[in-house]
């Protein structure tokens, strides 16, 4: 069998259409290879509390970020430092359950230093700062479905 290479950059048109025509999903098939990239349902994004609930812990750091949203509301997609997702998938903020966050509000990060990890088929990526500067958003909970072009974090 064949090595599979992702094309990144075709996942990342494909996770466009979806946006452009609010599909739910898309598969393609050629040969013994298949990509399929789909929007997580609304009860996904229903299960997130229940999580939350059952794990404080988890939930500590969406809540402290909540407050440091911007008051205006602005797009934080726009935001010069937001750190996008680049992909669609389930992020996790520490590298396995019960470890401590790869980064949390406050802390300086380097260029090139793991922020958080995206899993997406099965392969966990690492998602790595744009730049050096301090973490002061944390947009994303543990453990939950992201979007392609979604806002993680904020570096500034």
């Amino acid at each position: 069998m064949a090595k599979f290479e992702l094309d990144t950059e075709f996942v990342r048109k494909l996770a466009a259409i979806l946006e452009e025509t609010k599909l739910g999903e898309i598969e393609l098939a050629d040969g013994e290879r298949r990509i399929r990239v789909a929007r997580p349902t609304a009860p996904v994004a229903q299960a997130a509390p229940v999580v939350m609930a059952a794990a404080p812990a988890v939930a500590a750091a969406p809540v402290t970020t909540a407050g440091t949203a911007p008051a205006a509301g602005g797009d934080l997609s726009k935001h010069p430092g937001a750190v996008k997702s680049p992909m669609v998938g389930t992020a996790y903020l520490a590298p396995e359950p019960g470890k401590p966050n790869f980064v949390s509000v406050g802390d300086k990060v380097t260029a090139g230093q793991t922020l958080l990890i995206i899993e997406a088929m099965k392969t966990f990526n690492p998602i790595k700062a744009p730049k050096a500067g301090t973490v002061t958003q944390v947009l994303i909970e543990n453990a939950r479905p992201v979007e392609f072009g979604e806002p993680l974090m904020i570096v500034e």
